[in-house]
């Protein structure tokens, strides 16, 4: 199982409460203009866990956890996902550079606190 860390935010509109009422997440580029996201999002299998994650503010040294969920199927670039829970608003972890689109976490004490039930 792996640990994934993804961003709703596209341009200046912020997708998440749309991912969590319809079950999924998907990046907001094409496959062709961010190819190393595509790459990970491609990994992301079955069973995986995948947190929403938000910036807390220009030079913070951390971000919010906002949402978690459980990965069910990954169909044509959409990660379909089952939130366990959606709305987190006191998560704060370290950044660990976890600023752009999709990371997958490996960190296993920043995992615990990040995805922590």
């Amino acid at each position: 199982m792996n640990y994934w860390v993804v961003g709703a935010t596209w341009k200046n509109d912020n997708l998440a409460d749309d991912f969590y009422k319809r079950g999924y997440w998907e990046m907001g580029y094409n496959d062709n203009s961010k190819p190393n996201y595509a790459k990970l999002r491609d990994q992301i299998q079955e069973k995986d866990r995948i947190a929403i994650k938000a910036m807390d503010g220009q030079g913070a040294k951390t971000i919010s956890i906002k949402a978690i969920g459980i990965v069910k199927d990954i169909h044509n670039g959409k990660v379909y996902v089952e939130w366990i829970l959606t709305n987190l608003t006191n998560r704060h972890v370290p950044s660990k550079n976890y600023f752009g689109t999709i990371h997958k976490a490996t960190d296993e004490i920043w995992i615990n606190e990040a995805f922590r039930l």
